[in-house]
């Protein structure tokens, strides 16, 4: 396309360009009640629980990624932008069907489970997508990729938790694919502040473009305007 930066330019100047709304989908990654909840919370702020070593986590989820998540589909669906979520849900009760890894983890999210629920704040609205996916990564574990190529999608923008797991998962996939990717740092967490900014890093400039909730957002409204 005519005024594009060659794929090889310098700086990565191609991955770095603007997404096309019409092109362009948000996955949220796993933002689901099992993983968040008022209890968990609760716990998290209580001294001497297992979630208390974890607090910061649960309350950077609480006070900055629920709050920037809510703005950024907003703004999305403003511009006609399609929201995809991803959840951890076997296709089982008893989870048989799950990874060898989240066998071994002693993860399991039986089908139809509250916990595999999208936290309501943040959740779909209408008819937008749910995937759910019994391991880590959900290139590897689902048909995404299939679905996002019937959607049109080339551009995807990536949040939610946990950032060095499955969100960093779905970033170096979608990448391999040939997708063109956007991390929202501020829309992630992991379970300490040294995790997530290190997969930031590592993200950065390698697999995907970084940008925070509200330079994505001016970003959408600047070019669906």
């Amino acid at each position: 396309m005519a005024g594009l930066p060659a794929i090889d330019a310098p700086g990565g100047a191609y991955r770095e360009r603007g997404i096309v709304p019409a092109r362009t989908a948000l996955l949220n990654v796993d933002m689901q009640n099992g993983e968040f909840n008022a209890q968990i919370l609760a716990r998290a702020r209580t001294p001497g629980t297992p979630e208390a070593a974890k607090r910061a986590f649960y309350e950077r989820i609480d006070s900055v990624v629920i709050p920037n998540q809510v703005r950024l589909q907003e703004a999305a669906r403003a511009a006609g932008i399609e929201v995809i979520f991803t959840v951890l849900e076997s296709l089982t009760q008893d989870g048989r069907d799950r990874s060898l890894d989240h066998k071994i983890s002693g993860l399991n999210f039986p089908k139809g489970c509250w916990e595999a629920k999208v936290i309501e704040t943040v959740g779909p609205r209408g008819d937008e997508i749910i995937i759910p996916k019994t391991a880590s990564g959900i290139f590897n574990a689902t048909n995404i990729e299939y679905v996002l190529r019937n959607l049109g999608v080339e551009f995807l923008i990536v949040y939610g938790v946990v950032t060095d797991q499955c969100v960093e998962s779905a970033i170096r996939d979608a990448a391999d694919r040939g997708f063109l990717v956007t991390q929202v740092e501020d829309c992630c967490a992991a379970e300490t502040p040294e995790n997530h900014l290190a997969s930031i890093e590592s993200m950065k400039g390698h697999y995907c473009r970084t940008r925070s909730t509200d330079e994505m957002i001016v970003e959408i409204k600047q070019i669906s305007s």
